[in-house]
């Protein structure tokens, strides 16, 4: 699917070794997402991995679906925003409260990069270029990512 807004990579990833990506609703642009049907029990549990809480515990969705954001705390991926409806069911995700201009970019790792863009791929809408030049596009990516490299990327693990 494709959402309002900008993706960007900041932070660094102890896992990952690089950029984290985010998502800003409010900026300009689109977004390239694979959305997932999950339960709401099951979207907690993501949400709460992410946050680096124990998992179990329910999420409090009523701001998030009024409001269309909910923040929960600070940190990476702890606020919470609805980027609209597919087949009358919410689409949820979680980003930082801050937005792109507000934090300074960090180039994410080329396992990182390859790992998003086959998840990209694999939802079918796209083909290699498609994906490649939206991810070596955003910001954090762009500069230090071309889309040569990442379709490079993305053909090493065909």
């Amino acid at each position: 699917m494709e959402l309002t807004g900008a993706m960007y990579f900041a932070t660094e990833s102890p896992v990952w070794g690089g950029g984290r990506a985010f998502y800003d609703p409010h900026a300009d642009g689109r977004v390239l997402a694979r959305a997932h049907l999950v339960t709401v029990q099951q979207f907690a549990d993501i949400a709460a991995q992410e946050m680096y809480r124990e998992p179990g515990t329910d999420l409090e969705l009523v701001d998030v679906l009024t409001q269309g954001r909910a923040v929960l705390g600070e940190g990476r991926y702890e606020t919470l925003v609805c980027a609209g409806q597919v087949d009358d069911l919410p689409v949820l995700t979680f980003t930082a409260p801050w937005h792109l201009d507000d934090v300074q970019w960090v180039p994410p790792s080329a396992a990182y990069v390859r790992f998003l863009a086959s998840g990209l791929l694999s939802a079918g809408a796209w083909d290699m270029d498609a994906v490649a030049s939206y991810v070596a596009a955003c910001p954090g990516a762009y500069g230090h990512w071309s889309q040569q490299g990442i379709f490079d990327l993305l053909s090493e693990s065909v």
